[in-house]
């Protein structure tokens, strides 16, 4: 049968290497070749190639419209943000071309748009890229060969917007029976807005414990998903990292100076979309017995490229600093705290039993340390560890010193 003499048919991608495919970004080319290997001779009446890059979002909501009366809403949306077409392989119109047996090869490359989203996967929504070759013959069905392939856009964490300091305050009265049981007052701050993963954030926050009770200040990176269409909005988030201070006495007082909060392996931010963002923030709250928490935000962005490891370092020496005396840590009598040892920056987070996590954590089995976008990312790998650490023999509560909050 004339079916049976193509024995492969396949798109491969120039750059790929042996259980990695090649990464690509806006601007740049898509080369590679569709191979085609026929067992005996055979008529073709086309090979065409069609590259496409799609966001699409859809969910549904359950509405009711009386005490009987229900009905599901729809929403859906979708972005073409590549749209590419070929031809490989084109005979005279109406006419067919005898291909001998034996392997062939049709190269081609095609450029990408200056500007694309970053590959995703959700659960209300996707950023997806492929290549289709057909390959079309008379009377018997069309052969198809397709390729996914993945894009990172870059996000550069090394601008001024990015490498500012990002800080906030926020208090609540305690109420317990209706009655007011004292100020509970949290304030917080972190070095700069931009991080990438496998990045340490260094926590500084003050918690004011004027409660009746022991409260408990808490941290997390939290990952949001933002799926828009037809002017509605679908939002999943999770949990992506945390950690969990120590109890904070009645009347006392407790400082956070460095505490050490390591970003996993995900995906980067994606800001620039129609129809879906993710974003990240810093949670910091505290936990109050018998009310609600007090709970503070700080924007993150995720990037891609990593801090500079001397221009950049340099300068956020020098302005860590003045962070650090901005924050009314400058002055301390204590001893100052000594940089992390290197295992522990990059070692597997401690295993915690999940009744007794802080926080539920993101299960995502896409994002590894062997994916796309950690492997993106490796510069950050050869920088010096953060400059500060949590101390591991703080001094008491009681001795540290009321510090300055901005």
């Amino acid at each position: 049968m004339l079916f049976d003499k193509v024995k492969a048919f396949a798109v491969q991608l120039d750059g790929a290497t042996a259980g990695a495919e090649p990464v690509f970004s806006g601007g740049q080319a898509v080369v590679g070749r569709v191979l085609l290997e026929l067992a005996g001779a055979a008529r073709v009446g086309a090979l065409r190639l069609r590259a496409r890059g799609r966001a699409h979002v859809h969910w549904t909501e359950s509405r009711s419209a009386g005490s009987s009366t229900a009905y599901t809403q729809s929403y859906s949306e979708r972005v073409e943000v590549v749209s590419h077409r070929a031809t490989l392989l084109a005979p005279d119109a109406g006419e067919t071309t005898t291909l001998p047996p034996g392997r062939h090869e049709f190269p081609f490359s095609f450029q990408l748009p200056p500007t694309l989203v970053t590959s995703f996967e959700g659960k209300h929504g996707s950023v997806r890229y492929c290549i289709k070759a057909t390959l079309h013959r008379p009377w018997v069905p069309a052969r198809r060969a397709r390729k996914v392939f993945t894009v990172i856009e870059p996000v550069d964490i090394n601008t001024p917007a990015l490498l500012a300091p990002q800080a906030g305050a926020r208090e609540k009265v305690a109420r317990s029976w209706y009655c007011n049981r004292g100020l509970v007052s949290l304030s917080a701050k972190i070095d700069r807005k931009g991080y990438t993963p496998g990045e340490v954030i260094p926590i500084f926050a003050e918690i004011d414990n004027g409660f009746t009770r022991p409260v408990l200040p808490r941290a997390a990176v939290v990952q949001t998903q933002t799926f828009m269409a037809r002017g509605a909005r679908k939002q999943k988030r999770a949990v992506v990292a945390s950690l969990a201070g120590e109890p904070v006495g009645p009347g006392r007082r407790a400082l956070w100076q460095g505490r050490a909060l390591r970003i996993p392996p995900v995906g980067p931010s994606i800001l620039h979309c129609r129809v879906l963002h993710v974003d990240y923030t810093l949670k910091v709250c505290v936990d109050i017995p018998g009310t609600s928490k007090l709970l503070l935000e700080l924007p993150l962005v995720i990037g891609t490229i990593p801090l500079h490891p001397f221009g950049s370092r340099s300068s956020s020496v020098g302005s860590h600093a003045s962070f650090l005396l901005d924050w009314g840590l400058g002055s301390l009598s204590e001893r100052p705290e000594a940089p992390p040892e290197y295992s522990e920056v990059v070692a597997d987070e401690e295993m915690v039993p999940s009744e007794q996590r802080p926080f539920l954590l993101l299960q995502d089995p896409n994002m590894s340390l062997d994916g796309p976008f950690f492997a993106y990312i490796q510069e950050f790998r050869y920088r010096p560890p953060p400059l500060y650490s949590e101390d591991p023999n703080p001094p008491s509560e009681a001795m540290r010193p009321r510090c300055m909050t901005c």
